[in-house]
């Protein structure tokens, strides 16, 4: 396994800047946003360190020079937006993108994409399948045309007020990943895994890991501390924030240690990116460096570095 983290925390940074830092603290690795150019309203999202409208094979040689530099090598191309959103205008957008960054990954020598499925927050499972089959499938030979696996993570995305209750990412669980790999058997995609998002829903993170070993593709160090206070006073049924709080790895509820023991025993030899959203860094840059440090250092507990 190699350590890394997602750049989205360092939105102040280039990518140049970024590969420095990286490597200065002993990572091996980063997950790099490749947002459309401009502002997003979700928190952590617009994040642009690769504008892939001007990506060529000049710029593309520029940055594999300087992650070699570095020996920081990039473990995916990130891109989080809701794909199936019921407004006609921004899904459209969001799949040019992702089509986009699937098409310009190899340009990069890459093969992995990172982002989300995607969900209709007002309609049911049943009802978003049609949509969902619709897209993704295209999507997925897209993919397989450019020999690039596409890793969705299993975040529910029911954390805003316009969130909730439906969520807008469908594969937020076991059953709906095996529902989607039935419909759409594709190698071509897997799992982003963040042990987090399991947690938040009272599910065990392990057993995934088990069951879905093929489809891990990619995965995210994010903790998450659960106020049991606040959880019996509102119930689990409640809007999620108010009782839980994301954290960084070692300072929420995860056990570190059976988490990455669980990977060694899936065989998983791929990337685990550090993905900070704890609030009490966010509040400079010098902050949200120093998580990243403070992550790094506590993660090489169970990650030795040039582990394979």
């Amino acid at each position: 396994m190699q350590l890394g983290f997602v750049t989205a925390i360092l939105p102040e940074l280039s990518l140049g800047e970024i590969v420095d830092f990286a490597a200065e603290t002993g990572y091996e690795c980063i997950e790099v946003m490749c947002w459309p150019a401009g502002k997003a309203d979700r928190r952590y999202a617009g994040i642009t360190h690769i504008d892939i409208a001007k990506l060529d094979e000049n710029s593309a040689r520029e940055i594999k020079a300087k992650c070699a530099s570095k020996n920081v090598s990039i473990s995916a191309l990130g891109y989080y937006p809701n794909l199936l959103t019921p407004n006609v205008e921004e899904a459209k957008a969001a799949r040019q993108q992702l089509e986009s960054i699937i098409r310009s990954a190899p340009l990069l020598g890459l093969n992995t994409v990172t982002t989300f499925v995607g969900r209709d927050w007002t309609r049911t499972i049943d009802d978003n399948w049609p949509q969902f089959l619709e897209v993704w499938g295209p999507l997925l030979k897209l993919a397989e045309q450019h020999h690039v696996r596409i890793a969705i993570e299993n975040c529910p995305m029911s954390f805003t007020k316009d969130e909730w209750p439906g969520g807008k990412n469908l594969a937020s669980s076991p059953a709906i990943w095996r529902r989607m790999y039935e419909a759409l058997p594709s190698a071509a995609w897997g799992l982003n895994y963040d042990p987090s998002h399991m947690y938040l829903q009272h599910m065990d993170y392990l057993v995934p890991i088990r069951d879905f070993a093929s489809r891990l593709y990619h995965v995210h160090a994010k903790d998450l501390h659960m106020d049991r206070a606040k959880l019996n006073e509102y119930g689990a049924f409640a809007f999620p924030n108010l009782y839980h709080r994301p954290k960084l790895p070692g300072l929420g509820d995860i056990n570190w240690g059976q988490f990455f023991s669980a990977l060694g025993d899936a065989k998983y030899r791929g990337p685990d990116c550090v993905e900070v959203e704890d609030r009490n860094y966010e509040h400079s840059l010098e902050a949200r460096k120093a998580a990243l440090v403070q992550s790094y250092r506590y993660l090489r507990n169970f990650v030795t570095k040039g582990q394979g």
